[in-house]
């Protein structure tokens, strides 16, 4: 009997009861500003898993229905179909009170948003739950998280892929599985309150276009100015400020809304002003002149350096990792990840499986607990550190909530307490003492099933080199999710900033956040996937050549530090239903409010992952001025 069979009644399950609405949608495209919503499908489930309706149609998007191969809805197809300004008062009836499900549950939403907005009306969805993120956190052994892999692996019959009534069909399916596996682990459900929370101080501006010369640095005693550096304005202008602004971006000069150390030049008619600006210019002794020298100088603005543009990797000899002892930049060789050939396209909202890699993986850790998960409970902040750092040490990975994944426990003083315990004494976990990380004997939990294998496993500070996917597949993202313990004190948010080679953002909008969920290029989105999880995905491929590194932090909105929060675990991989190449558990955090997690950057002609795992005391306001973004006080 499958495992959806058996799960397909959710009378028992008081603790998920909820009323479900399932939906998926084929797109003309992966962008919800820009492309349209070709089809959709609403299933409606009660609290017991019972299909209480179901609705389905095809929708005349009035553009082009872009990748046909993928979805296979051509223009004669939906031709005669109705607009969704038609469907939307129906489809909004079926989500009203309802919890809105979805495999990337993010993308579906969005899509639904914008249709929803041309249309004038509102979505009338309160919450939602990610059935990806839902099966990140149980861990099923499975080789990568594909709504038709979790199918096959829940025994959910899929008659066609990409048809989005079938999809929600086995959607409903693999939702009640994964809601029984939550329940055997005793997971809280990832619900995600829709929209998300906005905060002014990081409130987007009006994007400007980035600048396509490097920064030669600061302005010499009376000029010229070259291509390529940043200026900044404030105080009162005669020419309006928007016509200096657009004379300096024509010019070729970068034109920024902040000021820092990399600045080159502020103007101002009011240099002993007290701006912001005008201080912090003072403090870094960035030159300064007035309204008048800068018109002067935009006359014989000299030629630049363009960014250099991005080189594909080239193959390397893996190499065992040598990480450095801080978070700085590893000047070393570094271990190569399997170079990842192109598969097929994947569909809107699902991203293409990994493929099987070409080359070798990564020298993996030889030790007594390699490919082992270890989930350390109780103890002292110091020793649970201690405690985890260990078992990277012998060649295994340390968990930090518990999953179908976890191995082996280790219950340090007070652990006994955990409220985890019980379950896992059910679920016949074998448990040790710290003791048993001197010389550790491994076992077999009786029953344990087949387990995919261990992603590489980075130590603070070690660094990987990335491969990048070529045709089809180099669209596809090169994820960073972060997970943490269920927290009732705080919340926590993932945020990204794309910086230049100054450690600078170009732009604000290259801050990427929960009210600014993705750049204006697209290359960075973050993806909100639910209280203990957040994924950052990153184009590659796509990134200007401007942009160095991608930055990827953590901070707490509330009063405790990381130190209260406990360790947080990243993994990263090519996109976001693949299976994870590496990961990390970074917990050294103490009174820190802000944390670096990693840092996706440029090598020569590579790209690189580095697990920093660097805590800051001061707020995400503090965090983004020092890239460079303008937030508001």
């Amino acid at each position: 009997m499958s495992l959806a069979s058996a799960a397909s009644d959710l009378s028992d399950l008081r603790d998920y009861a909820f009323e479900w609405a399932l939906v998926d949608v084929e797109t003309s495209g992966l962008v919800p500003r820009r492309d349209r919503v070709l089809s959709l499908a609403v299933v409606t489930l009660g609290p017991d898993g019972r299909q209480t309706g179901e609705f389905s149609t095809l929708l005349d998007p009035g553009c082009d229905p872009g990748p046909v191969h993928v979805h296979g809805l051509t223009a004669g197809r939906l031709r005669g179909a109705p607009v969704f300004e038609q469907v939307a008062e129906r489809v909004g009836a079926l989500l009203e009170g309802r919890v809105l499900v979805a495999h990337n549950a993010q993308f579906d939403y969005d899509f639904l948003a914008h249709e929803f907005a041309r249309a004038r009306l509102r979505l009338p969805v309160a919450r939602r739950l990610c059935t990806l993120a839902l099966n990140r956190r149980v861990d099923p052994p499975t080789d990568d998280l594909r709504l038709g892999t979790l199918a096959e692996h829940y025994g959910v019959p899929q008659l066609k892929a990409h048809d989005a009534l079938d999809d929600t069909r086995v959607l409903a399916g693999v939702l009640r599985a994964s809601l029984h596996q939550a329940a055997r682990l005793g997971l809280p459900l990832p619900l995600v309150a829709c929209p998300p929370r906005q905060d002014p101080r990081f409130a987007p501006k009006p994007p400007k276009t980035p600048c396509a010369f490097r920064n030669p640095g600061r302005l010499d005693a009376d000029g010229p100015l070259v291509q390529g550096m940043k200026v900044a304005v404030t105080g009162e202008t005669r020419t309006a400020r928007a016509d200096l602004v657009l004379r300096g971006v024509a010019a070729g000069l970068n034109m920024v809304t902040s000021v820092s150390r990399h600045t080159s030049v502020l103007v101002t008619n009011d240099a002993a002003g007290g701006s912001a600006k005008a201080r912090r210019a003072r403090a870094e002794g960035v030159p300064v002149i007035d309204e008048s020298a800068f018109l002067r100088l935009l006359g014989d603005v000299r030629p630049g350096t363009p960014h250099e543009g991005a080189v594909p990797p080239e193959a390397v000899p893996v190499q065992e990792p040598a990480p450095p002892a801080d978070p700085g930049p590893a000047e070393g060789p570094a271990p190569v990840l399997p170079a990842v050939p192109a598969p097929r396209a994947p569909g809107p909202g699902e991203a293409a499986a990994a493929p099987k890699p070409a080359g070798r993986r990564p020298a993996k850790p030889r030790g007594p607990l390699s490919g082992r998960r270890v989930l350390v409970l109780g103890g002292t902040h110091p020793d649970a550190v201690a405690a985890r750092t260990r078992v990277v040490e012998l060649g295994g990975a340390a968990a930090i909530n518990l999953s179908a994944g976890v191995t082996d426990v280790v219950v340090l003083d007070g652990g006994r307490a955990d409220r985890r315990l019980p379950r896992i004494t059910a679920l016949l976990l074998p448990v040790h003492d710290a003791a048993w990380l001197v010389a550790p004997v491994v076992t077999e939990a009786p029953g344990a099933g087949v387990r995919r294998g261990a992603a590489h496993v980075l130590p603070r500070g070690g660094v990987v080199d990335l491969p990048l996917p070529t045709g089809r597949g180099a669209a596809r993202p090169w994820t960073v999710t972060a997970s943490w313990a269920q927290q009732t004190a705080c919340e926590i948010d993932v945020v990204a900033f794309v910086l230049d080679e100054d450690e600078q953002v170009s732009l604000d909008e290259d801050f990427v956040f929960y009210g600014a969920p993705e750049n204006p290029g697209g290359t960075v989105r973050l993806l909100s996937d639910g209280p203990t999880e957040q994924t950052v995905g990153v184009n590659l491929a796509a990134l200007p050549p401007s942009a160095r590194k991608v930055v990827v932090a953590a901070a707490i909105d509330g009063s405790p530090a990381f130190g209260d929060v406990g360790a947080l675990h990243i993994v990263s991989g090519p996109g976001t239903s693949a299976a994870p190449l590496v990961q990390a558990t970074l917990d050294a955090a103490t009174t820190e409010r802000t944390m670096l997690l990693a840092e996706i950057y440029r090598r020569g002609q590579s790209w690189r992952l580095r697990a920093v795992g660097q805590g800051y005391d001061h707020g995400l306001d503090a965090l983004a001025r020092s890239y460079g973004v303008d937030v508001d006080d």
